[in-house]
């Protein structure tokens, strides 16, 4: 049963992509709990998803986030749920190159399931493991330009960019389904380049 406040609630579902091991479920358990996942857990199987209501400017909107399988193997489970995602975090390690390098093949899996108007946002995540770093800042940055997606590093071991990540594609959302297309209204990447923090200080080896 439905009620009036349910009524004013926004619904989105946001999905996280990329890689196994290029911290997915972190970032989830980061935003919806505040925690880190500290050393080895089991990997996601299929497609799991949890909820989180953020406010944006007075309005609330229901986050539904799918955490989904980096494995080759579940990749065919996952591409049934595309089409009904509003946003998507696409996710690579900054320490990982190869997952760096394999972003271009799930943008094509997201132009080939996604909905056209879907919002992408690419994540550098880790981005705490600088010593370890593989994939420049501007290497993310040149690749999200080419794309015309959104892009911030985070981490979420520190939480760097993590609430911005969310917050940001919230308040995209909310305007879009309010009928505000308009991007000098509110454009998510100006957004972005606004908030974001300064890169957080090194910090021992990460294994996340």
């Amino acid at each position: 049963m439905s009620s009036t406040a349910d009524a004013d609630v926004h619904h989105e579902v946001v999905m996280l992509l990329g890689d196994s091991g290029v911290g997915k479920t972190c970032m989830l358990m980061r935003f919806r709990d505040g925690l880190f996942l500290a050393g080895n857990f089991i990997s996601t199987v299929g497609v799991d998803f949890r909820t989180k209501v953020v406010e944006v400017d007075e309005t609330k909107v229901k986050l539904q986030i799918w955490d989904t399988a980096g494995q080759e193997r579940f990749r065919s489970v996952t591409h049934a749920y595309y089409r009904d995602a509003h946003a998507l975090l696409l996710l690579y390690d900054v320490t990982n190159k190869n997952s760096f390098d394999n972003i271009r093949a799930w943008l094509g899996e997201i132009r080939e399931y996604a909905q056209d108007d879907v919002v992408i946002m690419l994540l550098g995540n880790k981005a705490d493991c600088g010593s370890e770093r593989a994939v420049r800042r501007e290497e993310g940055e040149r690749l999200a330009r080419e794309y015309n997606v959104t892009f911030m590093e985070t981490s979420a071991k520190s939480g760097q960019n993590v609430e911005l990540a969310f917050h940001a594609i919230a308040r995209e959302l909310k305007y879009r389904q309010n009928g505000h297309k308009d991007p000098q209204r509110f454009n998510v990447q100006e957004y972005v380049r606004e908030q974001s923090q300064q890169p957080a200080t090194q910090c021992p080896p990460c294994s996340y």
